[in-house]
């Protein structure tokens, strides 16, 4: 299914370098989603953040549950920049970390292999 409006859409993409994160991204940059910055991590992302002069449409972040500290970082994160909406990526299918994200203003919860761009469009199109 094509979404509409995904063009100029500005993201900022919090993950892990792996290769079906690469290809994730080459895909939302292909159909025109200005991806502003990578980050490895969530707080690198919070320190690129801080140097923008106006925050991205959304901020894609593929959690990573092996850091002990991922719900701390996306407190402060969210603490930090309560407006910009966030969408989690992940191939844990857990209720309680998705209520838990959901508790932290997630917009949206995205299981690997899902896609990602209807999550987007869902987003910032409501």
């Amino acid at each position: 299914m094509e979404t509409k409006n995904i063009n100029r859409i500005t993201t900022v993409f919090i993950n892990d370098r792996s290769p079906v994160m690469d290809l994730m991204h080459d895909d939302l940059v292909s159909s025109g989603v200005d991806i502003v910055f990578r980050s490895d991590n969530v707080v690198d992302g919070i320190n690129q953040l801080s140097a923008l002069k106006s925050l991205p449409n959304i901020c894609i972040i593929d959690l990573d549950f092996s850091d002990k500290g991922i719900m701390k970082h996306l407190r402060e994160l969210r603490s930090q920049y309560p407006k910009l909406k966030l969408i989690a990526h992940s191939d844990m299918d857990d209720e309680k970390i998705i209520r838990e994200l959901g508790e932290l203003g997630f917009s949206k919860y995205v299981l690997i292999g899902n896609d990602m761009k209807k999550a987007i469009d869902g987003v910032v199109n409501g």
